[in-house]
């Protein structure tokens, strides 16, 4: 009977009885895992439901693609705005209240999103859903490292980052439910899942900050006992975090996180094949409706389906092979994702030039599946370098740039498309920064093992104190 208590402790993410020790690999047990996953699936079918319903709302307001590609952009900016002080707020506060709040806030705006009575309207709306979308993750980022030790961080890092790509079941939802129930009612509709997913992070519990890293950096297989305490409360500091940033001042914290060079190179790496992705991915449904004669939920489908089932594989093998590889490579992670996201980006490039929708949908998921590899393993490794009281802040500014790249593609396409009259020539333009993206996440290898290396150091540091 005892057992079955714990279990079921375990599944609200209770870490276990007997302590934690460094072979545990999921000493909170998998509830975190499986609500940050829904966490960051309902922000990107929220976020992607525009992609869906586009054609129909130009249909209804008769906003050029200059106008529309604006929102995205607009709503990227906001987001950008925010990254940095929820990378503070992540760092100082209880993480799991700050998502739960900031989800409540999703649902809200998608809501205000369907209600909009003009175009106007409908534009703020998404601008205030994207940067309360922004806010999450940095707050999730650091979680999952304190929820999970580095072997299954990659598996952790992989399930919850793979929602960032799924915005195709966004895409696909829109314009089913739009060509069905009108766009209004789609969005309205699509905000039940919102409120509904923040009462569920209210109840998730706070793990221990940093207590993982000191556990794997003693190295013993003695389970130790977990602290209460969740983290620094308002005021209050580790030894370790004000050896590191002087007292957790923002902007001294802020230079140490940029001198990673891991850090740095990969995150702008990622913000240039995101300028690729996001601008692609925008306008995709449309290139189908405008060129191979598909309609509008046909398009949004097609587009839908081949995110989820390229991101879902790529993921998965990514995973797999990311572990084998940082096993026997240096900076294997790192090898597996920039070579799947170069490869990736010729792919897509390939896909462009097909006349067959048959033949663009086939490469369009080759592309995806190779680009897919990197999700899992750039995003644990970021968490393996950066120390356990400035990972919100690293996630923040992998999520700046990020957003700062998403802001662009979606606009770039739309004007490069009204000036030159074809939405192909316009996405083949973001094609070369897709690339260099990756060769640049290749060449963050040569750092990695030093960067790593360093954050155990400092953990073990903080044990022998």
């Amino acid at each position: 009977m005892a057992e079955v208590v714990a279990e079921r402790r375990r599944r609200l993410g209770t870490p276990l009885s007997r302590g934690i020790s460094a072979k545990d690999l999921a000493p909170y047990g998998w509830a975190p895992l499986v609500v940050l996953f829904l966490v960051g699936l309902v922000d990107r079918i929220e976020a992607n439901l525009l992609s869906g319903v586009l054609p129909l709302l130009q249909r209804e307001w008769g906003i050029s693609d200059t106008a529309a590609g604006a929102i995205p952009t607009a709503a990227a900016a906001a987001a950008a705005a925010v990254a940095l002080p929820a990378g503070y707020l992540a760092d100082r506060y209880n993480r799991t209240r700050i998502i739960a709040i900031v989800v409540f806030c999703w649902g809200l705006t998608t809501l205000g999103s369907g209600l909009a009575t003009g175009f106007a309207m409908f534009f703020a709306m998404r601008v205030l859903l994207a940067a309360a979308e922004n806010i999450d993750n940095p707050a999730s980022g650091s979680l999952l490292a304190d929820y999970y030790p580095p072997l299954t961080r990659a598996k952790a890092y992989g399930l919850v980052r793979i929602t960032t790509y799924l915005g195709g079941i966004g895409t696909a939802l829109g314009g089913v439910l739009g060509q069905a129930m009108g766009w209004r009612a789609t969005f309205m509709f699509m905000a039940i899942p919102g409120v509904l997913t923040a009462l569920v992070v209210w109840w998730l519990r706070e793990p221990a900050r940093g207590f993982l890293d000191r556990v794997i950096a003693h190295g013993s297989d003695q389970p130790q006992p977990v602290p209460e305490a969740a983290g620094p409360r308002p005021g209050q500091v580790t030894h370790l975090a004000a050896r590191l940033t002087g007292r957790l001042r923002f902007g001294r914290q802020f230079r140490e996180v940029l001198k990673i060079p891991t850090l740095t190179m990969v995150c702008v790496g990622l913000m240039a094949l995101t300028l690729g992705l996001a601008g692609i991915a925008f306008w995709m449904p449309s290139l189908m409706v405008r060129n191979y004669g598909v309609s509008a939920g046909a398009a949004a489908s097609l587009s839908g389906m081949i995110s989820v089932i390229g991101v879902v594989g790529g993921t998965l093998i990514g995973a797999w092979l990311g572990r084998r590889m940082h096993a026997t490579r240096r900076g294997g992670r790192l090898l597996v994702g920039g070579t799947g996201i170069t490869l990736g980006s010729l792919a897509q490039a390939v896909a462009l030039s097909m006349d067959s929708l048959t033949s663009l949908v086939a490469l369009l998921l080759v592309s995806s599946l190779l680009s897919a590899t990197a999700i899992p393993n750039m995003t644990a490794s970021l968490a393996d370098v950066v120390g356990a009281d400035s990972r919100g802040l690293g996630f923040a500014v992998l999520q700046l740039l990020i957003t700062a790249g998403a802001a662009f593609g979606p606009l770039l396409v739309g004007i490069s498309s009204d000036r030159s009259g074809s939405l192909v020539t316009a996405m083949y333009v973001l094609i070369v920064p897709m690339v260099l993206g990756g060769l640049l996440c290749l060449a963050a290898r040569g750092f990695f093992e030093r960067d790593a290396q360093r954050v155990l150091d400092a953990a073990r540091e903080e044990v022998s104190d």
